[in-house]
């Protein structure tokens, strides 16, 4: 019964969404308030139905109610708990569930904090934000049905995928789709723009805290997917320029520019069709990333394997949405008026010059991704475009953009000079570089690469405090009033320094795991060792291993330096049930400045078992980047101008004393 309540609560959203669509839109048209105002009450409505219809299906879920198709085909009763929920949304029709799910929530979040607004753009923001929610709920309820019935329901389920029962991945989704559907937010404020003919500082004002949110979602997102792919597929790896990965990653790329270019349009009035364009292109790669994953087209451990119809119906929905944008752009831009001039040496030069490799940067792993597809479907022939293509020309020009990033804070608005932009970061450069030496000198081992990278990645980290130390004027004023004015500083500027200097320790852990990565792949029996960056891994022996809803072995490991025993670890071999699918558990040992990585093997005709042994430096400082980067995300939000344009709270005004 509560099956058929989930999917009655759907059709009743889908008609929600059909009214909020049309009668807000129509409403601003017209100027009738009334109407207008509808569209608030509808995205609550929407969100509350929406939401009624995925616990629904959670219940069939955590009840282990098998009569429910998709809960047979990706559920099993021996499944622990946090599978059983994460199971929800490990599945397409699920998965989709969950987007529109997400999808409600932003446009009700819309609906009670959006009072700033002007009535008019508030309502056709939801009103945009109201046929995508009724695009994809239509393709939910005719294609996609996650409360279909089976008749006779069997007595147990398939369980779900084994690669996806991880706690990493069971939150990796909808964090993901947080950043992913999130840009829908600027689109429908884009879309809502272009109507009204209306872009100014204060449309760049309201756009950007929803903009920042998608893109803190997604940083965390892509982090969290990436450590999954790092220690339970088992092959060392932090990212694979895998077509999905990169599907998460281009939005993310144009979301970056987005962010930097709406503060010009804030501060200058400038950049503002571009900022438009950006924030239609941002949303309509995140369809084309849903496209990729459920089409069919691709396969891969990150997407779902569904049948070309749907893929077919999703495609519909990407042409309606980015070919209609597109097409209201050309007819619309036009008519916005350009902002103010400025020099090419500026902080609004600067920044577009940030947007320019960004979107270059994204051009190139755009072509690396659909190429191959693009090609096969034309001639049937198939190529393989993997690290080598992207690391040749994503490489090249991501490098200038992060040379150039502590330098873009430095520039004074409308006209800079470069000589006082060096004479502040001097410091920064110089102590990045001698720190890059002493590792040198500390370690004795190249590649030159490596080094270089170290500078690049203190560099960024230095240059961002070099920012902050700047403003608080530490060095020229006494040190109680450089603190005061530290303190005093508005939180975006620490959530912008936070931003800058995670992405530096990130590029330090990237570059040192791909250049001094060791790893040794050796056949063991018990008692044997194999040496590793000054560790000794010795293969203790093997055991059988018994889990909820898996068997399999396991092997022991010791590891040891100089003599010394540092950790024990284990590394399984599991065959899940009821599906015989096989999964490897790697045996992870993480340090601050490194990991001992030990995959075990399979099993050789002399009885020894294959086993790989690598250490992975500076794996951790990838991930501590990634959340740095999120926590200056989050950071910022907290600020109080970026949320509503105003830089505190007005202070009550005092009685006025009656005049008698």
């Amino acid at each position: 019964m509560i099956a058929e309540l989930g999917h009655f609560v759907l059709i009743l959203a889908l008609a929600v969404a059909a009214y909020q669509t049309i009668v807000p839109l129509y409403g601003a048209a017209r100027g009738d308030g009334r109407l207008m105002a509808a569209g608030t009450v509808a995205s609550l409505a929407q969100f509350a139905l929406v939401m009624a219809a995925f616990m629904a299906l959670m219940q069939a879920y955590l009840s282990s109610d098998f009569s429910v198709l998709n809960v047979a085909e990706n559920s099993h009763s021996d499944k622990p708990l946090i599978y059983k929920i994460s199971g929800v949304w490990g599945n397409h029709e699920g998965s989709m569930l969950l987007w529109v799910l997400i999808l409600s929530i932003f446009g009700a979040a819309v609906a009670l904090f959006g009072n700033n607004l002007p009535q008019s753009l508030k309502a056709r923001i939801l009103s945009v934000q109201g046929s995508i929610g009724f695009a994809f709920l239509l393709f939910i309820v005719v294609a996609s049905n996650p409360f279909q019935r089976l008749n006779p329901a069997p007595v147990e389920g398939n369980g779900l995928n084994p690669i996806l029962q991880d706690p990493a991945l069971a939150f990796h989704p909808p964090f993901l789709y947080a950043g992913y559907v999130g840009l829908s937010i600027a689109f429908s404020f884009a879309v809502a723009a272009l109507i009204e003919g209306r872009v100014d500082a204060a449309w760049a004002r309201w756009v950007r805290p929803w903009t920042l949110v998608s893109w803190a979602f997604l940083t965390l997102g892509i982090g969290m997917g990436s450590w999954w792919a790092y220690y339970e597929l088992g092959w060392g790896g932090f990212w694979f320029w895998d077509p999905v990965e990169n599907a998460s990653f281009m939005p993310w790329l144009i979301a970056t520019a987005l962010l930097h270019s709406a503060v010009v349009v804030e501060k200058r009035g400038a950049l503002k069709i571009w900022t438009i364009l950006l924030s239609i292109l941002a949303f309509s790669l995140s369809l084309v990333g849903t496209f990729l994953v459920r089409s069919g087209v691709l396969t891969s451990v990150h997407a779902f394997a569904v049948d070309p119809s749907r893929g077919f119906f999703i495609l519909m929905i990407l042409a309606f949405f980015v070919g209609g944008s597109l097409t209201l752009f050309a007819l619309r831009a036009p008519s916005l008026k350009t902002g103010g001039l400025f020099a090419p040496l500026s902080r609004e030069g600067g920044l577009v010059l940030n947007n320019l490799l960004l979107c270059a940067a994204c051009a190139a792993v755009f072509i690396g991704t659909l190429y191959p597809l693009g090609l096969e479907t034309l001639t049937g022939e198939k190529i393989s475009v993997g690290p080598p293509f992207f690391n040749l020309t994503f490489g090249p020009i991501i490098l200038p953009l992060l040379l150039l990033v502590p330098a873009g804070p430095m520039l004074t608005w409308k006209r800079a000079e470069a000589w006082p932009v060096v004479q502040r970061l001097w410091w920064a450069a110089a102590a990045a570089i001698c720190l890059s030496l002493l590792v040198l000198v500390i370690t004795q081992r190249g590649p030159w690469l490596a080094i270089a990278g170290i500078a690049l990645g203190a560099w960024l980290v230095l240059g961002a405090a070099a920012d902050l130390v700047l403003r608080a004027n530490f060095g020229r004023v006494p040190i109680s009033v450089a603190w005061a004015r530290l303190s005093g500083l508005p939180r975006s500027a620490f959530g912008t320094a936070l931003a800058h200097g995670g992405a530096g320790i990130l590029v330090i852990g990237v570059i040192l795991l791909s250049l001094w990565r060791e790893e040794h792949i050796v056949a063991l029996k018990p008692g044997e060792s194999v040496a590793v960056a000054g560790y000794t891994v010795t293969f203790d022996g093997e055991a059988p291993l018994r889990g909820p809803n898996y068997g399999g072995r396991l092997g022991r490991f010791s590891i040891t330096r100089d003599g010394a025993r540092i950790a024990d670890v284990v590394s399984e071999k599991r065959i899940f049930e009821p599906s015989n699918m096989p999964t490897t558990e790697v045996g992870l040992v993480q340090g601050f400045w490194g990991d001992i990585y030990v995959v075990l093997g399979d099993m050789e005709t002399n009885g020894a078992r294959v086993v790989r042994a690598t250490y992975q430096p500076m794996a951790s400082w990838i991930w501590i980047g990634a959340t740095v980067m999120f926590l200056g995300g989050l950071l910022s939000l907290t600020d109080r101008r970026l949320r509503i344009g105003v830089p505190k709270r007005a202070a009550a005004p005092l009685p006025v004393p009656a005049v008698e």
